[in-house]
């Protein structure tokens, strides 16, 4: 399990990507004509189509090379569609609980930007929307199911408040996985959303890529999709390229085609179903040990759960983060978007018995903390600030630790049969100040 929240780190079937290595395919130039590429040209075709069909969106390109370029490219769109208009708008809205890529997306298109704070339940305080939107708005750029886990709940009237003073609304299409299939952008009311096709759709993460970021939008931002100079994509007045690429990173696409195929409707939905009960499952089973930050309506998350350890006065987030380790998981993310917690996104791809082996692990480790806070071990010198522990260390002849190795090695009976051992032992963060802030899902763990 690869429980970082926002980051949809879901299984990808091997077979998927055999389909992206084959001749013809993998090959493709990108300039090549397009008599010698119908192959692909008729796959990217199929593939938009479904997209389309998914987020009930009127147009869509491939062009943008990974999430946040998407972003970029469709507040471009946004800036795009208002001069044409005569109203070169200044301000973009984000609320505390977007993705963490839009502020810098806006700014880089040249923007203001607004910070639209979240009411008690971490929604979109719609008060103050209604405040902060005017005629200088260009967009407001929301995440739903936000970062924090929870759908908004009063979206079409989010929607119908930016309409109604001309200003769009950017869908970050981050957390998608939470919504095919079940409900969709064009449905919300969005103008234009983004697709990480490395999250919902099945292309793999890893090392900063290739990933996409496909722009989907409703027809009156159609004509603005980005053009580029070798290949005639249409577009009355399209944009420049955002890639030097027409469509991208198009050998990859295949993958997510292979897997929404295979899936199919059904499958997709199923999915999205599971994603969502899997968080809510994890969160059910630990709200007596760490208790879900934010809920939504009826006291359920979206596809993700923020886990509190706030409250804990002598150990941290990091640590049980680094503790994980020893039970053979990757942390989830760490201090996102709220700091001292732990975000943790299960996707659907987990059964039950590796969700159950994680809170097992939770459990186990907060009671750990619990002889920590108590007392009962040392606050410093103790299972959690010294993790994680590798075999070097466990199986070292100078064991001075005021705790016997199997606790450290072997905190539950299962790790006997499964075991992942770390390879570096503690490494601490840098930090600026005195209150420990992790921004980036998993830093800290690994050196």
């Amino acid at each position: 399990m690869y429980p970082l929240g926002s980051c949809t780190m879901k299984y990808n079937p091997r077979v998927n990507e055999v389909v992206s290595r084959i001749e013809g395919i993998a090959d493709a130039h990108p300039y090549r004509p397009e008599s010698l590429a119908q192959g692909c040209l008729q796959i990217m075709k199929l593939l938009s189509d479904c997209l389309l069909e998914i987020t009930g969106m009127d147009a869509i390109t491939l062009q943008p090379a990974a999430g946040a370029h998407g972003e970029f490219t469709g507040i471009l769109l946004a800036r795009a569609y208002h001069e044409s208009k005569g109203n070169a708008r200044k301000k973009i809205l984000i609320p505390d609980s977007a993705h963490g890529t839009n502020p810098a997306t806006a700014a880089a298109a040249g923007y203001q930007v607004a910070n639209l704070k979240s009411n008690a339940q971490g929604m979109v305080d719609i008060a103050e929307l209604e405040r902060m939107v005017d005629e200088d708005t260009a967009a407001l750029m929301l995440t739903n199911p936000s970062t924090i886990g929870v759908f908004e709940s009063e979206i079409h009237k989010i929607a119908d408040i930016l309409h109604a003073k001309g200003a769009l609304l950017y869908m970050d299409g981050a957390n998608m996985n939470a919504q095919v299939g079940l409900t969709s952008p064009g449905f919300i009311g969005a103008d234009v959303c983004h697709l990480n096709l490395h999250k919902t759709f099945c292309i793999p993460h890893g090392g900063g890529g290739p990933g996409m970021g496909p722009i989907c939008v409703a027809e009156h931002l159609a004509g603005f999709l980005p053009g580029h100079p070798v290949v005639n994509l249409g577009g009355e007045d399209q944009i420049g390229p955002v890639a030097a690429a027409p469509w991208g990173s198009a050998g990859i696409l295949p993958i997510s085609w292979m897997y929404i195929a295979m899936m199919g409707a059904d499958g997709l939905t199923e999915a999205t179903k599971f994603a969502i009960l899997n968080a809510n499952y994890i969160a059910k089973r630990l709200e007596n040990y760490f208790p879900t930050l934010y809920r939504g309506h009826g006291g359920l998350v979206a596809h993700e759960c923020i886990l509190d350890l706030r409250r804990f006065k002598n150990v941290t987030a990091e640590d049980v983060a680094k503790r994980l380790m020893d039970y053979s998981f990757h942390a989830p993310t760490l201090s996102w978007p709220v700091a001292g917690t732990l975000m943790v996104e299960p996707t659907e791809s987990e059964s039950k018995f590796e969700l159950d082996r994680f809170c097992d692990a939770m459990i186990a480790i907060h009671g750990e903390m619990q002889a920590i806070e108590s007392g009962a071990a040392d606050r410093q010198n103790n299972l959690l600030k010294n993790a994680p522990h590798t075999a070097d260390v466990v199986a070292a002849d100078n064991w001075d630790r005021p705790y016997p190795r199997e606790s450290a090695a072997f905190p539950v009976k299962s790790l006997r049969d499964y075991k992942f051992w770390p390879a570096v032992g503690r490494v601490d963060n840098v930090y600026g100040d005195r209150n420990p802030v992790c921004t980036c899902a998993g830093m800290g763990n690994y050196s």
